[in-house]
């Protein structure tokens, strides 16, 4: 074999040895990593949206079908229909659509966004507004619930499963609860 025909098997065979050894490590990153709990943006995604973006598109590109249980649940805490409150939603998104990307390091003001998208409510399905107000925390607290129980779930496996001691899986609770990783805390 020719030394550039062994340099180029050698650097292709790098590539692919590093490539998966990123996969690998992309991989386990994916399944260690504790789901991020909701902050306070995660009210913004009572607004119908799957994520907390403000154009209504979830934190991976999409759409899902978390918008329309948070719609249907809105809707049954308010006493509406919920096609009305879909519509409604739909609606506040279009009307609140940035025309431009935030700012680097620049986030939406979720508590100014909750309080516009609870008047908007109020103002289209003829509510008063301190009920929407209502409905919408205590959505975001029953997701917040949610989600710690997913958490705590997953970490005690880690633990049985060795990948964690229980001192590092009460580290990661407590970094959680206080907003230093996964925007949990307020």
């Amino acid at each position: 074999m020719t030394r550039t025909k062994k340099m180029t098997l050698g650097l292709s065979a790098a590539a692919l040895a590093l490539g998966a050894g990123i996969g690998v490590a992309g991989m386990a990153s994916a399944t260690t990593t504790p789901a991020p709990a909701p902050s306070a943006s995660a009210s913004a995604s009572a607004d119908g949206s799957t994520g907390t973006g403000q154009d209504g598109m979830g934190r991976h590109g999409g759409r899902g079908g978390h918008g329309m249980e948070q719609a249907s649940a809105l809707a049954a805490k308010l006493g509406v229909d919920e096609a009305k409150v879909t519509d409604a939603l739909k609606a506040f998104r279009e009307a609140n659509k940035p025309t431009t990307p935030p700012a680097e390091g620049q986030k939406p003001d979720p508590a100014a966004r909750e309080a516009a998208l609870a008047k908007s409510l109020a103002e289209s399905l003829g509510i008063d507004e301190a009920k929407v107000t209502a409905a919408l925390q205590e959505i975001r607290s029953e997701e917040q619930s949610e989600h710690a129980a997913e958490l705590k779930t997953r970490l005690d496996k880690a633990v049985t499963d060795g990948k964690l001691t229980q001192a590092e899986a009460d580290a990661v609770t407590k970094a959680v609860q206080n907003g230093v990783i996964g925007g949990g805390g307020r």
